[in-house]
């Protein structure tokens, strides 16, 4: 992309208001997925600012900042949607508190529509061991499919490296599920340019990160990694269970 174009990136926030239709959608995946799949992450997220405007945003697990940093100096004010399932390490909840108050971005905390309690009530105690999708699906899936009503892209900080179930993601998707677009900046990032990136711009991370705890969810369903294993074993240890659902 040109200087101009990035100039019009920048400005983009609200050029686009009204929600595209799915063939539209799909469309400008189709075309755009495979002209991007080579470009830079910045290039990546000025395209999806001049394309959607206001009806882009990124979402975050606040494992570290370093998607919400990146989008927020292309898109200054962008909307980073952030899950709060209620059952979050306190480490996670002051990582998301850190980003919102030194960040040049909207931090939209999106809560499930019971309460923890309320879930006890209805389905029974702490239903993340007894039906572990059906936990994740209330408290995840369905409040963020909710949310995402108002955008038609969404950033996500997959990458290809986390594990061999990603290794497929593209950087320019078609999420037919929530029936949105679905960008994926740090695709073709390696765990290297991830820790360089962290480290060059002073990101937040996660503490957590830094006490054996390389993939971050909720605090009953995540345990420490020993070295040398599966980035992504600690989550939903002892189950078949490898993802949430949000990506699936």
């Amino acid at each position: 992309m040109t200087a101009a174009t990035t100039t019009t990136a920048r400005n983009a926030r609200g050029v686009q208001t009204e929600g595209r239709s799915p063939e539209e959608l799909r469309e400008l995946v189709s075309h755009w997925g495979a002209e991007l799949e080579l470009a830079p992450a910045e290039v990546i997220v000025e395209w999806a600012a001049a394309t959607f405007g206001e009806r882009f945003c990124v979402t975050s697990s606040m494992g570290d900042a370093a998607l919400a940093h990146l989008v927020s100096k292309v898109v200054p004010g962008v909307d980073v949607l952030f899950l709060d399932t209620g059952y979050h390490f306190i480490e996670t909840v002051g990582t998301r508190d850190a980003v919102e108050a030194t960040m040049n971005l909207n931090l939209i905390s999106i809560t499930p529509v019971q309460s923890v309690a309320e879930q006890d009530a209805a389905y029974g105690k702490d239903l993340y061991k007894t039906d572990p999708d059906l936990c994740c699906k209330l408290r995840k899936v369905q409040p963020l499919a909710e949310r995402l009503e108002n955008y038609d892209a969404w950033a996500t900080g997959l990458r290809r490296a986390e594990t061999h179930n990603r290794v497929i993601a593209p950087v320019i998707g078609w999420d037919a599920k929530k029936g949105k677009v679905k960008v994926s900046p740090l695709a073709r990032w390696s765990d290297e340019q991830m820790e360089s990136y962290i480290a060059e711009n002073g990101v937040l991370v996660n503490p957590l990160v830094y006490d054996g705890y390389p993939s971050i969810g909720c605090a009953p369903c995540t345990r420490r990694v020993a070295p040398g294993e599966d980035p992504r074993s600690g989550r939903w240890a002892g189950t078949n269970k490898t993802e949430c659902g949000i990506h699936s």
